[in-house]
């Protein structure tokens, strides 16, 4: 190979690598990123409380047996519809995806034959008195944490009682339930009787002026006496 072919092979090197360090040079002005201003990355934080609805206020804790003094079963009837779908309410009803809840009020928890309960419930033991239940529906898991119900629970406290009536009647021998009246309001306390100001302390009186003396009456001058004759000789 002679010299001429040598260096037309070492031109078209050169020119390539001058085309590709020109294309790289223009790439890098047009395509360079924009310095930000200040460095770092600035994160969208929304304001506490924006997008979040009020508060709703809570409603206030009545016992659950002045509640069942106004229950109606009828009404918990209605209710327990959207149990139906997990639940049989007859006598010997078999058992859905939950247990029959027939006598459930005052029956041992965990014991309906026929039915898988969870580990949890078993554990808990004891009788599904109505305080039980109240908190049960409430919120299951928040009683029987790792039950396998999935049911969120009826926050309506009147609605609870209604179904617990309703519930105690699916019984040949429905036991009477715990009601008592409604407690009135406590009496507002009587106000604080007003601060009496301290007694003023009796004031002396003050003594009497002195009585004025009369102004002396000048004297009066007593007659001049004559004188005493003189004894007889």
């Amino acid at each position: 190979m002679d010299s001429f072919e040598m260096n037309k092979i070492m031109g078209a090197v050169l020119g390539a690598c001058l085309a590709v360090l020109s294309i790289n040079i223009a790439a890098g002005a047009i395509f360079a990123p924009h310095k930000p201003a200040k460095p770092g990355y600035e994160i969208g934080v929304p304001e506490p409380g924006a997008g979040k609805e009020p508060a709703k206020p809570t409603e206030p804790a009545v016992p659950i047996e002045a509640l069942l003094a106004k229950a109606e079963v009828a009404k918990g009837e209605t209710a327990a519809k959207k149990c139906a779908a997990c639940h049989t309410f007859a006598k010997g009803g078999k058992p859905l995806v939950g247990p029959n809840l027939w006598g459930v009020v005052g029956r041992a928890k965990a014991s309906e034959p026929g039915f898988n309960y969870s580990a949890a419930l078993k554990a808990k033991g004891g009788n599904w008195t109505v305080e039980d239940l109240n908190h049960f529906l409430e919120s299951p898991k928040g009683m029987v944490p790792g039950t396998n119900m999935t049911f969120a629970g009826v926050p309506k406290s009147t609605e609870r009682a209604d179904l617990i009536a309703y519930l105690n009647s699916l019984s040949d021998n429905p036991a009477p339930l715990p009601t008592k009246a409604a407690e009135a309001p406590p009496p507002a306390p009587a106000p604080a009787p007003a601060p009496q100001a301290a007694p003023t302390p009796p004031q002396q009186a003050a003594p009497a002026p002195a009585p004025t003396p009369p102004p002396a009456q000048p004297a009066t001058p007593e007659p001049a006496q004559p004188p005493a004759a003189a004894p007889p000789q």
